[in-house]
């Protein structure tokens, strides 16, 4: 049985997502796993947690299995990052249904618009994006790694009301 559950960052279920991603960041950008995965979790866990962020897991039969996580970007926008799933369950769907939780999660925090960027490394994301709905922004983001490419997508509607966080000057962005 498959079901998502919103965690902690430090939660043992959000450890094998880290731990994956920094193995195939590592493989496909260099560095060690152990850099990438400091890396990862250098971000404080609070942008990653209610009320602006959540980290999502997916998990089937009492294991993680895919995820990925959001944070506030500004007052309207929500940024994905850490999309992921295992090696070993992939080409089921599953980033896609990450996806469509997220955006669920997304709209119903009172966001307008997300926003992501994904790596020169990365075609089967940006396959991915570009089969959910997201658009290209027209100019990359040269870092380090090359060139990462940015996409948005835009919310029909999302749920208003107080203490949403589309509501300006609601919360402030974490540093």
């Amino acid at each position: 049985m498959r079901h998502s559950c919103l965690v902690a960052q430090d939660d043992p279920l959000a450890a094998p997502l880290l731990a994956e991603l920094a193995v195939e960041y590592s493989t496909r950008y260099g560095g060690t796993a152990d850099e990438v995965r400091d890396d990862l979790t250098s971000y404080p866990a609070t942008e990653f947690a209610p009320p602006d962020g959540a980290l999502l897991v997916v998990v089937e039969n009492e294991q993680p299995v895919a995820g990925g996580a959001f944070r506030r970007y500004d007052t309207t926008t929500a940024e994905l990052k850490r999309i992921w799933t295992a090696r070993e369950h992939r080409r089921r769907g599953l980033g896609r249904f990450v996806l469509a939780e997220l955006e669920a999660e997304i709209a119903r925090r009172g966001y307008r618009r997300i926003y992501l960027t994904t790596g020169p490394r990365q075609p089967e994301a940006v396959a991915l994006y570009n089969a959910a709905g997201y658009t290209a922004l027209a100019r990359d983001i040269e870092v380090g790694i090359g060139r990462l490419h940015p996409f948005e997508k835009f919310l029909d509607s999302a749920p208003a009301g107080p203490g949403r966080a589309g509501d300006a000057g609601a919360y402030a962005r974490n540093p």
